[in-house]
């Protein structure tokens, strides 16, 4: 049966943390990974998130299945949570799924059912597994412009440019915030004149919005799926609690459809869970309860609030160190652009050998196409990563 089977290309984001493990140098640093980590390099369990953890264990009574669509409550908050009052509840339906990455199956598996063999454009560049995940589903993939790798900024005008061309049978695949690698984000009058022309042009949106929280607050991170939501006939939205929750293993995540009307609405939400059936049958609770009792309990959402406020901070604080670190040893504005954009991710542009000089050299691991973790640099290193990143720049 096995015979004939080659080894799967490895995926270069593990391979680097494989690499990095197996590294014995006592100041290395991990850029890679994408997981948040706090002052001191390590990835946190909310207080929150904790004292959730402990009532759920608790008041539960049962380990039952909690059906497709998993944890109702939690579905119920999420869309409240990402969605606001923007749209009528009646339009709006939601299934939890194995994190981010589940929820963007889910839709996937669900639009090539509507649409066998639609394209999806996805911005150039993007997170690494929006392209297979959508192939595997049987979508068609191709590129939109968006970041201006020598400006460091977004390639605004082509990008709308290149979706005024899209059709009614095209699905566009949009960042919600914090885009991943580059950190460059849309401003608001930007999803304003965005949306504007998704609009005219009719084509279809699926929203990936993994980081919110992580930008500039919940409400500022929500403008642009919320804007959309509030103007589009249909629309598709994959969220994340991975990060904003720090539920990283617990992998929860909730795939919401806005359909033009609530029949379709139903319809649509059928065909849903359908594909949840196919690929898992059923989602685990245990995180998307957390993040429910969360949610709904005054004290414990306005604690967790202030953690996550907490965590922006200190990434925008990294942000601002590291390219007032640059500024000094270039003594030139190149590395502005770092304080300038947000999320945990930004894309450097440095070649690829001079990443590979940052591993050997200084024992500095990020991925290939220069996207680094700010959140995995620390207050405490940035003195270190700025001198190793000057002197592979100028060799």
């Amino acid at each position: 049966m096995f015979e004939k089977l080659s080894p799967a290309p490895q995926d270069k984001i593990i391979a680097l943390i494989a690499e990095f493990a197996a590294d014995e140098r006592d100041n290395k640093i991990d850029l890679g990974v994408g997981v948040y980590k706090d002052a001191t390099g390590n990835t946190p369990i909310m207080t929150a998130v904790q004292k959730a953890e402990a009532k759920r264990v608790k008041d539960q009574t049962t380990k039952t299945y909690v059906g497709m669509a998993g944890n109702v409550g939690f579905n119920d908050a999420m869309v409240d949570l990402v969605l606001g009052d923007s749209v009528g509840k009646n339009r709006v339906r939601a299934a939890q799924a194995p994190g981010g990455t589940g929820a963007l199956r889910l839709i996937a598996d669900l639009l090539n059912v509507a649409k066998p063999g639609a394209t999806v454009y996805i911005s150039d560049p993007t997170w690494p597994n929006h392209i297979p995940l959508m192939e595997a589903a049987g979508l068609k993939t191709a590129s939109y412009p968006y970041f201006d790798a020598e400006k460091r900024n977004v390639r605004f005008d082509d990008m709308c440019e290149a979706v005024s061309k899209m059709t009614s049978d095209d699905i566009l695949l949009l960042h919600g915030c914090c885009h991943n690698p580059t950190g460059a984000n849309l401003t608001n009058e930007q999803w304003d004149k965005l949306t504007d022309i998704i609009e005219d042009a009719g084509v279809f949106v699926l929203v990936d919005i993994a980081y919110l929280g992580f930008g500039d607050g919940l409400t500022d991170d929500a403008y642009g799926v919320r804007k959309l939501a509030a103007t589009l006939p249909e629309m598709a939205v994959a969220a994340s609690c991975s990060k904003n929750f720090g539920l990283y293993r617990e992998r929860v995540g909730c795939a919401m459809i806005i359909g033009i009307d609530e029949p379709s609405a139903n319809v649509t939400f059928s065909q849903l869970l359908s594909a949840a059936r196919a690929n898992y049958s059923m989602p685990p609770d245990h995180g998307a309860e957390i993040v429910r009792i969360i949610l709904n309990d005054k004290d414990l959402r306005a604690e967790w609030e202030a953690e996550l406020t907490d965590v922006r901070n200190h990434m925008v604080t990294i942000r601002k160190n590291l390219a007032e670190a640059m500024r000094k040893r270039s003594n030139s504005a190149d590395y502005d652009f770092i304080a300038e954009h947000r999320g945990m991710f930004s894309l450097i542009g440095i070649s690829q050998d001079d990443v590979e000089k940052l591993k050997k050299d200084h024992g500095v691991y990020m991925v290939g196409n220069s996207r680094m973790n700010i959140a995995g640099l620390g207050v405490d290193k940035i003195d270190i990563f700025a001198d190793a990143l000057a002197e592979v720049s100028r060799s």
